[in-house]
């Protein structure tokens, strides 16, 4: 069942990449959200194109053919697999979000597509992630995979450790995984003040916090970071140095792409 009165930022994000898989009340949050930090647009533009440059990026140069996206969000143009099987159309991806819109979404767009799913597991649920059926159909792991945590770490509070998350999830991958993390963060303290207190009271709770570069490049301390290491994603290996780049001011999204390095 879907709360109508609350809004989700899943949603919210897709109102703010121009999609219509929102409803009003997402609509009146994210005009909130532009008085406070009035590059948003801009900001989630540049997210998802980082998505579509990284997962391209990790197919090609690195040969990995099987991808978890925790959080996933709502399927937009572009979508993980549709850019992996671009490149193969053997590779295989797995969705995990818990918002009830992003599932029945995903799940129409999914559903004449064997080699992807899309699971109801909450992400933080790791045992649960690693042992579900469909996991088990489509991911090999002992051979490399790609875990993304795109533009979703700062929906999770301290309590809920999204730096422990992520390691929990690079304990169990194989050595020449991959692993993509960022989130939004700011140097201004009144900015991250002002957009957590305005996302926590408009989500009922369901939100994190805007953090600092310094939470990011924690979360990278087992990884090896590729070149260029961790950045503004608009940096992050662009298609073009002469291509015009839509820059956020208030906040970025900061992170990059480390391997998970051979074990002792």
């Amino acid at each position: 069942m879907v709360d109508l009165s609350v809004p989700s930022a899943a949603r919210m994000y897709d109102w703010l990449l121009g999609g219509n898989s929102n409803f009003d009340v997402d609509q009146a949050a994210c005009e909130m959200l532009l008085q406070v930090a009035p590059t948003s647009r801009e900001i989630a533009r540049n997210n998802r194109w980082f998505l579509q440059r990284v997962v391209r990026d990790i197919a090609k140069k690195h040969g990995i053919r099987q991808f978890i996206d925790f959080g996933s969000g709502l399927p937009t143009q572009r979508n993980v697999h549709q850019i992996a099987q671009e490149i193969d159309s053997e590779a295989r991806v797995v969705y995990i979000d818990n918002d009830p819109v992003v599932l029945a979404l995903g799940q129409s767009l999914l559903n004449e597509n064997d080699k992807t799913a899309i699971l109801s597991v909450d992400m933080t649920d790791t045992e649960a992630i690693f042992a579900h059926k469909e996991v088990a159909r489509l991911i090999d792991f002992s051979q490399p995979v790609a875990a993304l945590f795109v533009s979703v770490l700062h929906c999770l509070p301290d309590s809920a450790g999204p730096k422990q998350l992520v390691q929990r999830v690079v304990d169990k991958l194989a050595p020449g995984s991959c692993v993509v993390v960022c989130q939004l963060v700011s140097d201004d303290p009144q900015v991250r003040e002002d957009v957590t207190e305005l996302m926590r009271v408009q989500t009922h709770g369901n939100w994190g916090r805007v953090r600092e570069k310094k939470d990011v490049e924690e979360i990278f301390e087992s990884l090896d970071k590729e070149e260029p290491g961790l950045v503004d994603v608009t940096d992050w290996r662009p298609d073009s140095e002469l291509q015009q780049r839509q820059r956020s001011i208030e906040w970025t999204e900061y992170g990059g792409l480390g391997k998970v390095p051979p074990r002792d």
